[in-house]
């Protein structure tokens, strides 16, 4: 037996090869989060120099790593990943993505942007449900949630590295931000090279192999038990995505277009927020897989935290001291009622055979109705933070109450034992 297929017969250690899968799995999440922040704190300049309408501006983040092109890859990815493996999957799509970010960094006019953009997106959207199906899999039963929210750190890294990077080169001006591109570019590849020693998952290849994946055709994830699962972490996260993409797109590009502070200030500000995330993921991961009641409690004080993030704006000026609340409060509640929760629970709430195609299916609606909304987002904003903050206090006040009313109890279970209670109610 190859160490991959032992990996999951432990329930309560985390072995060193444990965490290198996790961490090679998580770069899904550290190029997802930082090619939408890279192409955040470039869209001014580009805009700029390529004569971008505010309309062509929101299209362009509707269509990308945050939005719809993600959706698709994740629509796709998600289903192929269940139906060939997880191997196949991650084997590839990395040099997809590294062919979108050069096409992004070398861009000298509109279709060279959006194309690469579009495939961005595409590929980061197919590799983050097949990654994460992978970690869930091999991950100990009493430390699944733990690993889990390990790649949440790498999606908070990402955004960091970009936006330090942007910051250190912002003199440069457009120049700065494609070499923050090229970065991205160079991470994907040694990502993708690494990720050629991965083994297949053992519990995928058991469950391809047996008599029960008949039983996980497409119809069964609308129906019964998996049903249920879909519309609760469906909704969480489809309310939850439109607040944290928003703020991770569109800070900078806020802060300066409503006169509040510079490029760099806005950037600064998102960096800030994001290396909070870092901090209270290392503090979540501690305490995520104690019991169900301490799941709850994370969420529900997560949950105030970032509805009060944004009515704050409707109680205050758009000034920079409101901002840096804002940025404080998001980010701590986000990271206990946020992506890595939901990560978590994408993971444990699915068979087998489906847990790909449900978090892709999750993850890419919600990602298309962030497109949606991101289109309008620079028009909104325009007539000032008040209407944008308004809708992001509602769908996280509709986020917060269906996670914490309807959580499963899922904390400590192995996969199979959750599957057949399940089953079984």
């Amino acid at each position: 037996m190859t160490a991959a297929r032992g990996a999951v017969t432990a329930e309560n250690t985390i072995t060193r090869q444990q965490w290198k899968w996790s961490v090679l799995a998580g770069m899904a999440s550290y190029l997802d989060a930082g090619s939408i922040v890279a192409l955040g704190a470039g869209l001014t300049l580009f805009q700029s120099y390529l004569g971008l309408s505010s309309g062509a501006v929101g299209l362009l983040a509707a269509i990308g790593p945050n939005a719809i092109g993600c959706a698709i890859g994740a629509f796709i990815g998600g289903r192929l990943g269940d139906k060939l493996g997880r191997k196949r999957i991650y084997k590839y799509d990395l040099l997809v993505y590294a062919a979108g970010i050069l096409c992004i960094a070398l861009a000298v006019n509109s279709p060279m942007l959006f194309i690469g953009t579009f495939v961005v997106g595409v590929a980061v959207g197919a590799d983050v449900p097949t990654s994460l199906a992978l970690v869930g899999e091999f991950a100990p039963a009493k430390a699944r949630g733990k690993l889990l929210s390990f790649t949440q750190i790498a999606w908070n890294l990402g955004p960091v590295v970009v936006l330090l990077l942007a910051l250190a080169l912002s003199s440069l001006d457009l120049l700065g931000v494609r070499i923050v591109f090229l970065h991205l570019f160079v991470a994907a590849l040694v990502t993708w090279a690494l990720r050629r020693g991965l083994s297949e998952s053992a519990r995928w290849e058991t469950a391809a192999g047996s008599a029960v994946a008949t039983k996980h055709r497409l119809r069964a994830l609308f129906s019964g038990a998996n049903l249920q699962a879909l519309l609760w972490t469906g909704t969480i996260y489809l309310f939850w995505n439109i607040a944290a993409g928003t703020a991770g797109i569109f800070t900078p590009y806020i802060v300066e277009t409503l006169d509040a502070g510079s490029q760099a200030a806005g950037v600064a500000l998102s960096c800030a927020g994001f290396v909070i995330g870092i901090v209270m993921t290392v503090i979540f991961m501690r305490l995520v897989d104690q019991s169900h009641a301490t799941r709850k409690l994370l969420w529900g004080l997560g949950a105030v935290l970032q509805i009060a993030a944004y009515v704050l704006f409707l109680l205050f000026p758009f000034t920079i001291p409101v901002v840096i609340a804002n940025i404080v409060l998001f980010a701590v509640g986000a990271a206990f009622a946020g992506e890595a929760m939901y990560k978590t629970f994408s993971q444990e709430l699915f068979p087998t055979m489906l847990r790909g195609t449900a978090q892709g299916f999750t993850f890419g609606v919600a990602r298309t109705f962030l497109g949606i909304w991101s289109f309008f987002v620079p028009v909104l904003a325009g007539a000032g933070i008040g209407p944008v903050a308004a809708l992001l206090s509602a769908c996280l006040v509709i986020s917060g109450a269906v996670g914490f009313f309807f959580m499963p109890d899922t904390s400590g279970k192995s996969l199979e034992q959750i599957e057949q209670e399940r089953t079984q109610a």
